[in-house]
């Protein structure tokens, strides 16, 4: 097989790139070259940024692929000008999508393919779904032979798995753990939610990719598994070694204090509850099974970033405003009981 991946060293499309180039894939990574410490051995490289239409299509000029997958367009002009350049030149190309584009609030808490798209939460969702309408209209009224992916909450060595964490990421939050500060966990940490580590993920896409009958479909791909919000944060405080110390808090008060888009991620996203059907990928891949536990996962994760000091980017404004949510939240209670 001969692919070509916009993108292809995220958290999402790394597992995918290295378990190709194990199975002997011809692939392709389009790159801006910008972070050549994690580019893959084997694996050809085309430098340019895919913004500069023109030099894309330059370096592409005389080759044709079997897959085209773009893991960072986000907008219908990202994907205006995904058709333009691949139209003739690939015989299907891969959108990533996302769950969160799935109708919010649900009317049913289960959700498969065939769940509305609607989430008046977040802009990023509603553009996702803007490019899926683009792409499907492609589809039916000129052939382009598009599959639809939509991932949820997927994760990797990198990336701990949080609800509430500030704009340098998870490490803050374990940082608070370790230090036995209060940790913020939105609503009552109850809803349920799915994690899906990135190479269960790798092993639904490389499923669909040449997969004749997955040409023209939405498909979602997580794993199985069904967790509170209180089991995903006590797992870290496992792997850690430590006492949770939790604080629940409502996530309009967060989105109302926060300068973060809480909005967004938490009301239009991770509040909710989600079970994901995926019978759909299972026909279409038989052998596909989610076997990453989030408790092992997520101990691997905490074990990769406490020996990787380069992850352990502290954020002291997010650590700030944790602190005053809690004073808040005391200073009320004080207030109220007298």
């Amino acid at each position: 097989m001969k692919a070509l991946f916009i993108g292809g060293t995220g958290t999402i499309s790394s597992a995918i790139t290295r378990k190709l180039l194990e199975q002997g894939c011809e692939l392709y990574l389009l790159n801006r070259g910008n972070r050549n410490d994690v580019l893959p051995e084997g694996a050809h490289i085309l430098q340019a940024d895919i913004h500069d239409e023109d030099r894309v299509a330059q370096l592409i000029q005389d080759l044709e692929f079997d897959v085209v997958a773009d893991f960072i367009a986000f907008e219908p002009a990202d994907l205006e000008r995904d058709y333009r350049l691949f139209a003739d030149k690939t015989k299907q190309f891969i959108f990533i999508s996302s769950a969160s584009a799935y109708q919010t609030p649900l009317s049913d808490y289960r959700i498969t393919e065939g769940t509305p798209l609607s989430n008046p939460y977040w802009a990023y969702s509603r553009n996702k779904i803007a490019c899926e309408d683009y792409l499907m209209k492609q589809y039916r009224e000129h052939g382009f032979p598009v599959t639809i992916v939509r991932p949820s909450h997927t994760y990797d060595e990198r990336s701990i798995p949080l609800g509430v964490h500030g704009s340098q990421g998870s490490w803050q939050v374990v940082k608070r753990m370790l230090e036995n500060k209060p940790v913020l966990i939105h609503g009552d940490g109850t809803s349920l939610w799915t994690l899906t580590h990135n190479t269960d993920f790798a092993k639904g896409f490389i499923g669909l990719m040449g997969n004749i009958h997955a040409i023209g479909e939405s498909v979602q791909i997580t794993s199985d598994e069904s967790l509170t919000w209180n089991q995903i944060y006590q797992i870290i405080a496992d792997a850690l070694g430590v006492q949770m110390n939790a604080v629940h808090v409502s996530s309009e008060f967060l989105d109302a204090t926060s300068t973060q888009d809480f909005r967004g991620s938490l009301l239009g996203d991770k509040a909710n509850t989600v079970v994901f059907d995926n019978s759909k990928l299972k026909r279409l891949v038989p052998d596909f099974v989610a076997t990453t536990r989030a408790d092992q996962g997520i101990k691997q994760t905490v074990g990769y970033i406490l020996a990787h000091p380069e992850h352990q980017r502290e954020d002291e404004e997010f650590d700030l405003w944790c602190d005053k949510v809690v004073s808040a939240l005391e200073q009320a209670k004080s207030i109220i009981t007298g």
